[in-house]
């Protein structure tokens, strides 16, 4: 069982990280998604860009009682933890214009009336072009939303997930999208933990639901 305390990511070699104050022009904005967003956006954008940011973890440490569970049965979807060793790979999308506040309109109620984020402003390194980095914000659970869970066992995190859906479809789904997304990144992109919950839910598949209902899950 790994310990939650350090990420082993592994990151493209780059200068020491750095997390410059911002001021977002309006009329232009990018918006780094790193959950649900990478596959799953549903606001228009102008360009998207798959990249990282640097000095995050990807944890699974978010309730959710509304996209991917209930108030019974709370899902786990991903937050970012701060980590000066982390990389967290995603896709930041650029919105433009009359985009912005609609975009910003519309996250505000998925992302953050519904799920609990908070907005911080991150550094965005697109995958093709690392040397010219990007200021994005991104949708950050801290520990002090009513939602949030924390750190777990990745098995005990993995049962949770299979056990749980929502609104917007089972848990299950959400980690299996995002662990597509990650093999697409390329060798490159690594997520140990992501990767240990889906190994913990390939042992433990066959044994919640019949062979048929496993394979239309996965």
């Amino acid at each position: 069982m790994k310990q939650e305390s350090t990420a082993q990511n592994s990151q493209p070699a780059l200068p020491p990280a750095q997390f410059p104050r911002v001021d977002v022009d309006p009329q232009a904005l990018w918006i780094f998604g790193y959950g649900s967003l990478v596959w799953r956006p549903d606001f228009a954008y102008s360009d998207s860009r798959v990249g990282f940011v640097r000095g995050y973890s990807r944890r699974f440490w978010q309730g959710d009682t509304f996209h991917r569970g209930s108030d019974k049965m709370p899902g786990r979807v991903v937050t970012l933890l701060e980590d000066h060793e982390g990389c967290t790979w995603g896709v930041a999308y650029q919105v433009q214009g009359e985009q912005v506040s609609e975009a910003l309109k519309y996250l505000n109620v998925r992302e953050a009336v519904l799920g609990g984020y908070d907005t911080k402003e991150v550094t965005f390194y697109p995958q093709d072009t690392p040397d010219q980095p990007l200021k994005a914000l991104a949708y950050v659970a801290t520990p002090q939303n009513p939602g949030y869970l924390g750190p777990a066992p990745e098995e005990a995190i993995a049962t949770q997930i299979l056990a749980c859906s929502g609104f917007s479809g089972h848990n299950l789904e959400y980690l299996l999208r995002l662990a597509d997304f990650m093999q697409l990144c390329g060798p490159q992109a690594q997520d140990e933990h992501l990767t240990a919950i889906v190994d913990a839910v390939g042992t433990m598949l066959p044994c919640f639901c019949p062979t048929k209902q496993a394979l239309a899950l996965v």
